[in-house]
């Protein structure tokens, strides 16, 4: 997708920034690891395939990608202290020592300056750690939570009568913490709920650009319209930590079998995320995640 080519989300731990061709030699190799090959069910690409897939998931409409990268230092900050030091001349022409107190008291505050990140600098090779995406395709058939959609068939968006019914999706997620020495350090944490944060505060862009209304290779339509369902994800059953992560955000479980492959599906519906803009901004809170959005500049 397009719609974050010049997005970077940054919490105290952690950067996000669109995945950009200077990513691409880290990435390759990290993906020689066999060990991550079998953790993402990916196979080996060649650098120049690995090129091209960096290409797909910047321009299809059906993806959604950031390279996770350690945090940049704080920005500067403007601090007006509670009450001057005695070398301090802001005194106002008639003002008291009493009136000076309350003055400083009672504002102060952290400014903080708008910043910008910066291509090859701020997301360098060290300190890239790894991904985390957002894979979308139509909803499940066999999903049993029905009536939202007989809702939509019933009750079109405002203006769209003549177009066919909205069309339900879901989105898959996936995170990796490709660097060795960044793992088990709990910083999915801070990746899930600030990927969450812009999932659920770009939902209308991220389906207007699904939908194919700018000018994308999933569908050349305009007469299609479409809604997010949920949101899943598949885990290994015996992978507990992350089992607990993607729960402690809303995510629920399908059933407490293991498919075929070992893994458990879990779901979080997207009438929950939104309930609080949030479980985004609920999740955030919950791990104590502030997220900036900032600008980037490839």
């Amino acid at each position: 997708m397009k719609i974050n080519e010049h997005t970077a989300l940054i919490t105290p731990k952690i950067l996000l920034v669109p995945y950009s061709a200077h990513h691409v030699p880290t990435y390759h190799t990290w993906m020689q690891s066999e060990e991550l090959q079998k953790a993402t069910a990916s196979e080996p690409l060649t650098l120049e395939e690995e090129y091209s897939m960096q290409r797909s998931w910047r321009d299809d409409a059906d993806k959604l990608t950031f390279i996770c990268c350690v945090a940049p230092p704080p920005v500067a900050t403007l601090t007006i202290p509670k009450k001057p030091s005695a070398a301090c001349t802001c005194t106002r022409e008639g003002e008291d020592e009493e009136e000076l107190d309350l003055r400083f008291s009672e504002r102060e505050r952290v400014e903080r300056v708008r910043r910008n990140i910066r291509g090859g600098e701020d997301d360098a090779p060290e300190r890239m750690i790894g991904d985390v995406n957002l894979f979308l395709c139509a909803a499940d058939d066999d999903d049993d939570d029905d009536e939202e959609d007989e809702a939509l068939n019933q009750n079109p968006p405002a203006g769209d009568t003549d177009a066919a019914a909205p069309q339900a999706l879901m989105g898959e997620i996936e995170i990796m913490i490709a660097s060795a020495e960044h793992q088990n350090r709990r910083l999915g944490s801070e990746i899930l709920p600030t990927f969450l944060w812009y999932i659920a505060t770009s939902l209308p862009r991220i389906t207007h650009e699904y939908s194919g209304n700018t000018n994308t290779s999933t569908s050349t339509s305009t007469n299609k319209s479409y809604y997010l369902k949920f949101l899943r994800v598949k885990i290994g059953a015996e992978n507990v930590r992350s089992i607990r992560l993607f729960e402690k955000v809303g995510f629920k479980k399908v059933t407490e079998e293991a498919n075929y492959f070992g893994e458990l599906e879990l779901r979080l519906s997207v009438s929950e995320m939104e309930s609080a803009r949030s479980v985004a901004a609920a999740a955030a809170v919950a791990v104590g995640v502030v997220v900036e959005e900032a600008v980037y500049i490839p």
